[in-house]
Formats: C-alpha cells, structure tokens, sequence
C-alpha cells in the first residue's frame, strides 16, 4: 500500500475493515493458514526468522497466525494508515505477539536499503495500487529488501471485475448470504468497480513478479476473485 492508497482506509473504514474482510473473502482465515504454511514449508518449521509484512494494517492475521505457528519468527509491520495499523497492533497484541513485531508506520520504500528478510507478504494490497507501475514498484522495493531466494506470500484479488459477470453475481450473493440488503449490495458492487484496479488475470500476476525479481509463482488458494501465490527472490 502506498501514502495515496492509504488515505481510503480511514478510522471509519479500518473498524468495519475486519468484519467486511471476511465476508468479501470466502476462506480469508484458510488463505492466511496455508500462507503461515507455504512461509513455514520453505522456511523450514522450527525456524529463525524476520518476516516483512507490507500492508500489515486491519486484523493482523498474517502475523498472529504465522506467529502462533512459528515461535522463533519476528515481523516488521508496515502500514500507511495509522488507523489500520493500530487496529492490526491491537490484533498483534491480544494474541501476545507485540513483543515479536516492529511497526513501521509508512511504506516499504521508507525502510533502509541495507535491510534484508527471510521473507515476505504483500496481502490484499496490490489490487489498491492503481496502474502496473505502482504494483511494480512496491513489488521491487519488497524484492530488494529480500535475501536471494527468500518466500514471499502474495495474495489479492485479480480479474478485471466487470470481464467476470458470474463471479461478480456469486459475490453479491454472498453479502446476501450475510444479511445485505440489495441497496446495500450494489452500493458495494459499485464501490468495488470504482475503487480497485487488479491484475487482469494469473499470468499478469505472474508477469509482475517476475518482472520485479521473483522466480515464477505458485498458486496455493483461490476464492472467486482472490488468489494466493508464493514467489521466491530470484
């Protein structure tokens, strides 16, 4: 996420983020188990490491799930938004995990160059980014600060939204499911259509991460229009 990106995500969108997160996102509480997972598999379990979490602001999930599974893990916390920020640090310490996470109130762009992780994610951010530029360049400034060959988890939405009619009417439905009202329903379809720009498709996800320096990826979840992928710095 960048400072531009960040000016969404207010108080008042950070307090209804958690709830919304999940509903939006079937199996958004899978999607961060199997990303600990993935991280742990490459990693090897029982690990030491400094995990970069870019866009850590909302629930904080990706640091209290990894953190729970990996005891000897540590994250550096970067967000944008100091609302969404302070709601994933309250996340962080409920679960006893405060000790373990630097916040960093800022992009990964503001870290120093010297800085390398064992690894990464980048977690419902890209489709925020405007344009291929902006994903590109959060994606280098990640692989830069990234030892050769470390993981990085990348999950978000792609697809053009509108080239997806039967995905777009199974996700309304699922607000339905959820007790949205239809007003309420296409005032957040519309949101959707407006406010978001994801990667048209898999291998333009791919295409973005292998241009930034990142080995192909591999697909691990899918949800709609969300996907996962792990990629490693080539």
């Amino acid at each position: 996420m960048t400072a531009d990106t960040a000016a969404k995500f207010d108080p008042l969108r950070a307090a209804e983020y958690e709830k919304q997160s999940r509903i939006a996102l079937a199996g958004y509480d899978a999607c961060h188990e199997l990303a600990a997972c993935m991280l742990t598999a490459a990693l090897g379990p029982g690990s030491s490491a400094t995990v970069l979490v870019a866009g850590a602001g909302g629930t904080g999930n990706e640091i209290v799930v990894a953190g729970a599974l990996e005891p000897n893990w540590r994250f550096v916390a970067v967000d944008p938004s100091q609302p969404m920020l302070e709601l994933a640090l309250a996340r962080i310490r409920e679960a006893g995990l405060l000790g373990r996470t630097e916040p960093v109130l800022g992009v990964v762009a503001d870290l120093p160059d010297e800085v390398r992780f064992d690894a990464a994610t980048l977690v419902g951010v890209l489709h925020h980014l405007p344009g291929d530029a902006a994903k590109q360049a959060i994606l280098r400034d990640i692989a830069q600060r990234l030892k050769p060959g470390a993981p990085l988890v990348l999950a978000g939405n792609r697809y053009a939204y509108a080239s997806r009619p039967v995905l777009m009417a199974a996700w309304a439905q699922r607000w339905r499911m959820n007790g949205a009202s239809e007003e309420e329903v296409r005032i957040k379809q519309g949101k959707i259509l407006q406010g978001a720009d994801p990667p048209e498709s898999d291998e333009a996800v791919a295409t973005l991460l292998t241009d930034a320096g990142f080995e192909k990826p591999e697909p691990f979840f899918s949800s709609l229009f969300w996907g996962a992928w792990m990629a490693r710095r080539a």
